[in-house]
């Protein structure tokens, strides 16, 4: 066969062509399986919640307001052209191992680039995330997530070490909702799970540096399941500013059965103070009357800015959902997937298309800032360490909740 020297010139270029596109496409194929999770298109991620438990403690909403997020920002073309392909939560039942086992299979088997979001009290997978440098993302209420390089809870570490910094701010909202702190006692009540006996320490300092007298801590509670009887604690409750019941009780307990069974108990004992909690936020106890009537005058403290808010984030938090998961009430559990979501997608964005768990970590990791009306304002490294500082007040009268407070940052102090 005869081969004319232009044909043979052009042969000769075409497979020099297709030999480098060859390896071009190789080369990048095994880029892009060295970061688990990331295509030239998408980004894995799940998360791991409580989504059922003994008490009937649920953080099951939170994947919702995940999903919420991660459809707007899709819908809107993505992170640097990649998708968030959200896989899920699994479910830890508040159960230290089964979260470890969460998500070992989340990382090894799923192969998912980061953990979103991350929402149980007594998450066991921190060690193991930490050690495999894969980020994740949730509501930080335990000490596994403080001192981390890879686990960012979207209002900071709650549970800060001696020295480190401690929030002030629901202390001092209520002193402010309270027309001032002078003269007025506190008492704080937990239960005898670790993070919960650490956010009575870190709440009694809030509420004292507002200016509140500590009338005691109780971690006496069993975390497992409300007690059957709940006199000893409202008597302790009812005699702790000498002799007397205190002008504020704080509930720092897990779970809406607690908060129903010993605020109950205090009503009937005649009790006559306020009442707040950090998870009483929630639409869904409003259909039981009982549930309702316990509750009623509570003041709950979400780290987010209220639904019932008129501000612009809310409006389009609602929105989100209302596309995802039409007819859905939200909840606090909800807000804490959605804003621990966000702050996600933020950090991937200034991270850049160039992404690897290194450089995404490296990011989060150096002076990353993200202020934002829904949730307040979050600093990382700084806030692997402290609380950022930021709350909000709301307050269930006649059967409905109103903006006791709205979303406001205090400076944190040390904790003692």
């Amino acid at each position: 066969m005869i081969v004319r020297r232009g044909s043979a010139a052009a042969l000769t270029m075409a497979l020099l062509v297709t030999g480098c596109a060859a390896q071009q496409k190789a080369a990048t194929q095994q880029e892009g399986a060295a970061v688990p999770g990331v295509t030239g298109t998408t980004i894995k991620v799940g998360g791991v919640l409580t989504k059922t438990s003994a008490s009937g403690y649920s953080t099951k909403d939170a994947e919702i307001g995940a999903k919420a997020r991660f459809e707007r920002a899709n819908a809107e073309g993505g992170v640097h052209g990649r998708k968030i392909e959200f896989i899920g939560a699994e479910d830890d039942g508040q159960d230290a191992a089964k979260g470890d086992a969460a998500a070992k299979k989340l990382v090894q088997k799923d192969q998912v680039f980061a953990l979103v979001p991350v929402h149980a009290p007594n998450f066991g997978g921190a060690a193991f995330l930490e050690q495999q440098g894969v980020p994740w993302f949730g509501w930080a209420t335990g000490p596994q997530w403080c001192g981390t390089k890879t686990g960012f809870g979207y209002n900071g570490c709650l549970a800060p070490k001696p020295g480190a910094g401690s929030q002030t701010w629901w202390g001092r909202q209520m002193a402010e909702l309270l027309g001032g702190a002078e003269g007025k006692s506190v008492y704080v009540q937990t239960s005898d799970s670790s993070g919960s006996k650490y956010g009575g320490t870190t709440i009694s300092q809030s509420f004292t540096a507002a200016g509140f007298k500590l009338a005691g801590v109780n971690s006496g509670l069993p975390a497992a399941a409300p007690p059957p009887d709940w006199l000893p604690y409202v008597n302790k409750i009812m005699t702790s500013d000498d002799g007397g019941p205190p002008d504020v009780v704080v509930s720092v307990i897990a779970g809406t059965k607690f908060n129903v069974g010993l605020y109950s108990a205090l009503k009937r004992a005649g009790y006559k103070g306020v009442l707040t909690d950090a998870t009483s936020y929630d639409a869904v106890i409003l259909k039981d009357p009982a549930s309702a009537q316990a509750l009623e005058g509570v003041i709950a403290a979400p780290m987010f800015e209220p639904f019932e808010s008129t501000a612009p984030e809310i409006a389009q938090l609602k929105q989100d959902v209302e596309k995802v998961a039409p007819g859905t009430v939200p909840t606090q559990h909800l807000a804490i997937g959605y804003w621990a979501a966000d702050i996600f997608l933020d950090m991937l964005n200034k991270t850049g298309k160039d992404l690897t768990r290194e450089k995404f970590l490296a990011t989060g990791n150096g002076s990353y800032t993200y202020e934002n009306a829904g949730f307040g304002r979050i600093q990382y490294p700084k806030d692997h360490s402290e609380p950022n500082g930021c709350g909000a007040l709301v307050k269930l009268e006649n059967g409905a909740f109103q903006v006791a407070k709205s979303m406001k940052c205090f400076d944190n102090v040390p904790l003692k």
